[in-house]
């Protein structure tokens, strides 16, 4: 009877065993799903802050470019137009372009980067510098009836390289942190 109560505990030890080990593997493969699983969790909510970050940012870029293109829209008919679009004292559809301008500025500020905002703010001053340039143009007596594009031809040319110059800048700098983003 002894070795039938022996051959009893060690089948029924090894069975105990058996089971602790398979629900211990059990458990470990379970905690490495587990783990895998949370890790591809994390990483799919990174890119899609990362797409969403790469959206606001190209829409602000999008939209400070937009803004720019009205203004200078408006700096070319001040530039072309005799007497057409004077500037007055205080607000005109010129200055309402620029602060569009800057509120995109704004945006894109936000959105960043550092780069790119330094860009952009290359591009606002020169807008806003080109503004004050023709304003100061226009207040000088004589010549009312001529455009200021054929009066200051040197400062008009001068003001479009400027333009072009200052946009181009930013817009490789733009590209140069979608570039990188994706």
């Amino acid at each position: 009877m002894q070795d039938t109560v022996a051959v009893a505990l060690i089948t029924s030890l090894s069975t105990l065993v058996a089971a602790a080990l398979t629900g211990l593997v059990g458990a470990l493969s379970t905690r490495r799903q587990l783990a895998h699983q949370l890790a591809v969790a994390r990483q799919d909510g990174a890119e899609r802050r990362a797409t969403r970050r790469d959206e606001l940012r190209r829409n602000a870029y999008v939209g400070f470019l937009g803004a720019c293109d009205q203004a200078y829209r408006r700096l070319d008919r001040r530039w072309v137009e005799a007497g057409g679009d004077e500037p007055t004292s205080g607000y005109d559809e010129t200055y309402a372009a620029m602060r569009a301008v800057d509120e995109a500025y704004n945006l894109m500020l936000l959105e960043g980067p550092a780069d790119v905002a330094a860009a952009g703010r290359s591009v606002l001053t020169s807008v806003n510098a080109e503004y004050a340039d023709q304003r100061r143009l226009a207040s000088r007596p004589g010549g009312g009836a001529t455009p200021l594009r054929d009066r200051y031809r040197e400062r008009w040319l001068a003001a479009i390289e400027e333009r072009t110059n200052r946009r181009v800048s930013f817009v490789d700098a733009v590209r140069a942190v979608l570039d990188r983003d994706e």
